[in-house]
């Protein structure tokens, strides 16, 4: 009778223990969660628009083998060209692990080094493709020989467009930030009567597009560079991501289904992902209306563009229909 009268107790006691076991076995997995990093974001890999993050989740034997790397591609630029668009469209695809900020190493921060430039990357799994986009890259002098004593074998991604449009848009950006600077029109010209452009000026200097590969085709061939048509970027999305994801050896999964048009933004957008309940487009800073630039002034500037992308079209081996 003893025996059945202290078999409640024993019960108990087995509950117990068992209880605590369990939240021994939780405490442990939480710790060993938090040591891998899991549970507290990077914030070199957050989107500043916070979509595309592309973020996989993974076990506990992927994440020990995931690690940090140098990047295996680079988007260099150009400003105002579609960078922001195409990296976020790329960290659509399960195979790229991109860096969601502008790093600006190899034209800022060289002297800090390559472990400090590891440490910026996002754990990526091996054949998984690491990268990163600053567009400053392209029009900056040390960049080509700085990345190519990091690595002769990185693949090249630039985004271009008009560079008229460009320099408007760039413009754009910048009243938007300092609206007291002068018109358009007067920094266009270093003396307007004369009609002589200042191609030194930044936005206009950026458009010079030969110019700049002709640095970065004296540290590597043409094959290791893509060139993304920035307007088809906006009219054919899926198109020019199809001819990047070939380009860095990926299999297509980012197609057209992805993508549709919004008109009042005047740029493509993504579909609404699984477990969203809205579609995603780029930021509020992406789309600003254009300020009104005389014809007269739009002339000048094809006219001095026009031998510029003339060569430019001969060197990327592309007509890109600039006129």
């Amino acid at each position: 009778m003893a025996t059945f009268s202290n078999a409640p107790l024993d019960l108990r006691r087995l509950l117990q223990k068992l209880a605590v076991m369990f939240s021994l076995s939780v405490a442990c997995v939480a710790v060993l969660y938090l040591l891998l990093g899991c549970c507290c974001s990077d914030s070199t890999e957050s989107s500043p628009m916070g979509w595309g993050d592309n973020k996989t989740v993974l076990s506990v034997g992927e994440e020990l083998s995931s690690t940090r790397r140098l990047p295996h591609a680079l988007i260099i630029g150009v400003k105002k060209g579609g960078t922001r668009a195409l990296l976020e469209f790329l960290r659509l695809h399960p195979d790229v692990r991109a860096l969601g900020s502008e790093p600006h190493f190899f034209d800022r921060h060289y002297a800090r080094g390559l472990t400090w430039y590891r440490s910026m990357m996002p754990k990526a799994l091996s054949g998984q493709i690491v990268m990163e986009k600053t567009p400053r890259y392209f029009v900056t002098a040390e960049t080509p020989g700085r990345i190519h004593a990091m690595s002769r074998d990185i693949k090249l991604i630039v985004v271009v467009r008009d560079p008229i449009t460009r320099a408007i848009s760039d413009y754009t950006q910048i009243i938007s930030k300092t609206p007291d600077i002068p018109s358009f029109e007067s920094l266009t010209f270093k003396n307007r009567s004369a009609g002589q452009i200042d191609s030194l000026w930044s936005p206009l200097y950026i458009g010079l597009y030969a110019t700049h590969l002709e640095r970065w085709l004296a540290y590597f061939p043409l094959a290791q560079i893509h060139f993304v048509h920035g307007e088809r970027l906006i009219s054919d999305p899926a198109g020019e991501l199809g001819r990047v994801q070939d380009f860095l050896g990926l299999q297509r999964i980012i197609t057209d289904k992805h993508f549709y048009f919004n008109k009042t933004k005047g740029f493509p957008c993504l579909k609404k992902p699984e477990g969203s309940s809205k579609p995603h487009c780029l930021g509020k800073t992406k789309g600003r209306t254009h300020p009104k630039i005389k014809p007269e002034v739009i002339q000048k500037l094809r006219d001095f563009y026009q031998p510029h992308n003339l060569k430019f079209y001969q060197m990327a081996g592309m007509d890109f229909g600039w006129q």
